[in-house]
């Protein structure tokens, strides 16, 4: 690997050369056993005699920081005497913007507990990994490697898989041309709030919600507005008559699980048409469906163009894939190819020609059908301890579909849920409360229960660890 010397500072050129060399192997970036450059080829490069870079590489040689192989070159020493440090940081400096000084990466690399009920986390051992790197590995071997960039839309083959996709599982009204495909459906939001928000739009959010929503809203100068969900979705009438945006989910509201009632449906339809603003109608997981018959959609009851549809395969195949998409009305489309080709232009077209190879293959419906009887089992196991070994402290939240159950305190329960919840993480069980959920005044107490993460064998016994944190 080159290294980069710089000349500048005091001492002499083989001094300057030393010192550099020497933080370069103590701060990491040369790395024990990495080769350096010939003193020949060094000299030539900094326009300095070779003897100059000799006498550098010879002292630290001396400090046990190189060692020299007759024939193969000059290496970093394999345990260097002084032990790898990090770089100081400047004083000073650029500051951010105020909502990023306080903001941090969410953690990713977590150990995983015994009984992992946490929302969202699909089971990554259920993912047809042999048959993925068969799609990816044939993609590789035709690939015909162009000139310049692609489409920022995403792979037209994908966008025509993806359009057939959900209008036959989900009743979706689009085309490829419609369908933008993204990293994600956190990309997506972003996306939108790109090309519809101003600095001090207000955007309407369920409450209890989908914190990364808020917080992305909030992250582009978005003024966010918790608005209160019940038994039947968003609470319309508590909608903020001034709001550029609400986002929600209605299939399987996030996290309580209830679906939007056609009553409110056709409400916020007809309050976004009267002041002309976007519901964001979030579809993360209702792909697993375990009984009644699904809505029809925001998007398909949409006759204004007020709707732009988002889904994910975070929740159906893999989070690390990064493959979302967004259905957006004809007005929106310009923009948000624009937004996409200024932010990342497009994302990876091999792993998208091998999606839409998956999906077109009929191997995405078959990957749902098992998945949804794993779940399904899961799923029924915790739904019986809520009404047995539970029933005394928590009361389940209808759900239909998904990969979480909500269920809420009883008010004569006498617990301190942060108390169980604390107890629980002792022996061995995650579980998340409704109010981490929460941005806006506290409502019900409640946990919310995921059953993608863990083993359908770890289900019963993290569910009695649980019972006992209940009774202390």
């Amino acid at each position: 690997m080159d290294v980069h010397v710089s000349l500048a500072g005091p001492g002499d050129r083989a001094t300057r050369i030393h010192r550099q060399l020497l933080e370069a192997i103590l701060d990491g970036r040369l790395r024990p056993g990495e080769r350096l450059p010939p003193t020949r080829e060094l000299a030539r490069r900094l326009d300095v005699s070779r003897n100059t870079v000799a006498v550098a590489y010879e002292r630290l040689t001396a400090e046990g920081l190189l060692t020299a192989r007759v024939g193969a070159g000059t290496f970093v020493a394999d345990e260097p005497v002084a032990r790898a440090r990090p770089r100081p940081a400047p004083a000073g400096g650029v500051r951010p913007r105020a909502f990023w000084a306080s903001a941090e990466p969410a953690p990713t690399a977590a150990p995983r507990p015994g009984h992992d009920f946490r929302a969202g986390t699909p089971d990554t051992g259920l993912f047809p990994l042999a048959t993925w790197r068969r799609l990816v590995a044939g993609e590789l071997r035709t690939a015909t490697i162009r000139g310049g960039y692609a489409d920022p839309a995403g792979h037209r083959g994908l966008r025509s898989a993806v359009a057939r996709y959900v209008g036959l599982a989900r009743a979706v009204l689009a085309g490829p041309d419609d369908v933008v495909v993204t990293h994600g459906a956190q990309q997506a939001l972003d996306l939108i709030a790109r090309v519809m928000l101003e600095p001090g739009d207000r955007v309407a959010v369920e409450d209890p919600g989908y914190p990364p929503a808020r917080w992305l809203f909030a992250g582009h100068g978005a003024r966010v507005v918790p608005v209160p969900v019940d038994d039947e979705g968003i609470d319309v009438r508590a909608l903020p008559g001034d709001a550029r945006l609400v986002y929600v989910t209605p299939s399987h509201q996030f996290p309580l699980g209830v679906r939007m009632s056609p009553a409110r449906r056709a409400a916020l339809l007809d309050w976004a048409a009267t002041r002309d603003a976007v519901i964001v109608e979030d579809d993360y997981d209702t792909e697993f469906r375990f009984s009644a018959r699904p809505l029809d959609p925001l998007q398909t009851l949409d006759r204004a163009g007020k709707v732009v549809y988002v889904g994910t395969f975070s929740k159906t195949l893999l989070p690390m894939l990064r493959l979302g998409f967004l259905v957006a009305p004809a007005s929106l489309r310009p923009a948000l190819l624009a937004a996409r080709q200024l932010t990342d232009w497009h994302g990876d077209h091999t792993t998208q020609a091998a999606l839409a190879r998956f999906i077109d293959s009929g191997e995405l419906a078959r990957h749902i059908r098992k998945a949804t009887r794993v779940y399904a089992e899961r799923r029924d196991l915790i739904d019986a301890a809520l009404r047995s070994d539970l029933a005394g402290w928590l009361d389940p939240v209808p759900s239909t579909a998904g990969l979480h159950l909500c269920a809420r305190l009883r008010p004569d329960a006498g617990v301190d849920l942060p108390t169980v919840v604390a107890r629980a993480a002792e022996a061995g069980v995650t579980v998340r409360e409704i109010a981490g959920y929460q941005a806006g005044p506290p409502g019900p107490a409640g946990l919310v229960l995921g059953y993608g993460a863990v083993a359908t064998a770890d289900v019963p016994g993290g569910l009695r660890l649980l019972a006992r944190g209940f009774r202390g």
